[in-house]
C-alpha cells in the first residue's frame, strides 16, 4: 500500500505541475501596444432655430395675438358682486400689456359689465370697478394710462339675455377693445 500511496502522491504532484506549467506564458515576442481609439465624432442633426414672434396684431390689425399668432382673450369674467381678477387671466393680460407697450400709438377701451341683478347705479359702479381692475393691471405692467380708457355699461349690454345663473355668469365681465 505504501507503493500505491506514493504513486498516488507522485501522480497528484505531476498533475499539479502540469496544470501550473500550462498556465504560464511562454511568449517571447513583445506585445504591440494598441493605439487609443478616439471616439467617433458625434453627428448632430442641424436644428432650425425659430424665434417666437413678439405679441402683436393679426393680419386684420385689430385682433391681438400672442407670440405664436393665436388670438388672446379679450373678455375677462368675474365672480358675483366682485371686481377681482382671476389668476388664470393674468397671462392674457400680460400679453395685452406687452402689445400696448410695444405699440404706443394703439389704445384700448376697457368695458365693464354686470348681470341684471342690483340697481342700475350699483351695477354701473361695479362695472367701472371691474374695468378699473383691468386698467390697473395694465398700468402696473408698464402701459401708459393715456392708452387706456375705462367705461362701464353696467347691466345695459348683456352678452346673454337669459335670466338664469349661466346667463348672469356670462354677463359679469370686462372686455378689452382695441382702437
Amino acid at each position: 500500500m505504501q507503493i500505491q500511496s506514493r504513486l498516488s502522491s507522485l501522480a497528484i504532484s505531476l498533475l499539479a505541475a502540469l496544470i501550473i506549467g500550462g498556465c504560464s506564458s511562454t511568449a517571447t515576442e513583445p506585445v504591440d501596444q494598441q493605439e487609443p481609439v478616439a471616439p467617433a465624432p458625434e453627428v448632430v442633426a442641424p436644428v432650425e432655430v425659430v424665434e417666437e414672434a413678439a405679441p402683436g396684431f393679426a393680419a386684420d390689425n385689430t385682433t391681438p395675438v400672442d407670440g405664436a399668432g393665436q388670438p388672446i382673450t379679450r373678455t375677462f369674467y368675474f365672480e358675483y358682486d366682485k371686481a377681482i381678477l382671476n389668476p388664470g387671466d393674468l397671462a392674457s393680460l400680460e400679453v395685452h400689456a406687452q402689445i400696448l407697450s410695444r405699440n404706443s400709438d394703439r389704445s384700448v377701451v376697457v368695458q365693464g359689465h354686470c348681470d341684471e341683478r342690483g340697481t342700475r347705479e350699483y351695477n354701473l359702479a361695479l362695472g367701472e370697478r371691474r374695468a378699473a381692475a383691468i386698467s390697473s393691471f395694465l398700468r402696473s405692467a408698464g402701459v401708459s394710462s393715456r392708452q387706456i380708457e375705462v367705461v362701464s355699461y353696467g347691466e345695459e349690454r348683456p352678452q346673454n339675455p337669459g335670466h338664469n345663473s349661466a346667463a348672469w355668469a356670462q354677463n359679469r365681465r370686462a372686455v378689452v377693445e382695441y382702437r
